[in-house]
């Protein structure tokens, strides 16, 4: 009876630990993406090209106009989803400047408004003014800028995913 009772009890621990050991060999296979998924930003850097947008002579001086490009980080696999845009704006002093055609409320398009000279954001009533900077409406902060540049008569965007923060050189 002894014997018996010695037996059972050590299948008890034997499945008492077994059960454990399975258990938290499948909390650690759950954890792996998850951890995955903290630490890729901290050591995958942003992927950024240059891509041309247009020639020189395509921006009119004061004029504000809507450009298209393909995404850094595209993939083949991604279709029209590998597309992105930005409004390039031709200062009258020479100057470009380029901003992202997301409003930073909830990534909404937003349109130039010529004749008021403001970007607005037709979802959520975000309006900013011609430097990109917050007029009204729920956007916590300005448009983002991509970098911008002149390289042998094309004007380039170096381009990222989409920002929600001012894209740097």
């Amino acid at each position: 009876m002894k014997e018996e009772k010695e037996i059972s009890e050590s299948r008890r621990n034997f499945l008492m630990k077994f059960s454990l050991g399975l258990g938290g060999f499948a909390a650690v296979l759950a954890g792996v993406p998850i951890i995955g998924a903290l630490v890729q930003p901290l050591i995958h850097k942003k992927k950024q090209t240059w891509r041309a947008v247009g020639k020189l002579s395509d921006f009119a001086l004061g004029e504000t106009k809507l450009v298209k490009f393909k995404n850094a980080e595209s993939g083949d696999w991604a279709g029209v989803s590998a597309n992105s845009a930005a409004w390039v704006r031709h200062d009258v002093n020479g100057k470009f400047i380029c901003f992202s055609a997301n409003c930073t409320h909830l990534g909404c398009p937003v349109r130039w408004e010529k004749d008021a000279e403001l970007f607005m954001c037709p979802c959520h009533g975000g309006v900013y003014y011609q430097d990109g900077t917050v007029a009204a409406g729920p956007p916590p902060k300005s448009l983002a800028q991509y970098s911008i540049r002149v390289k042998n008569g094309n004007v380039e965007v170096k381009t990222a995913p989409i920002p929600l923060t001012k894209i740097t050189a």
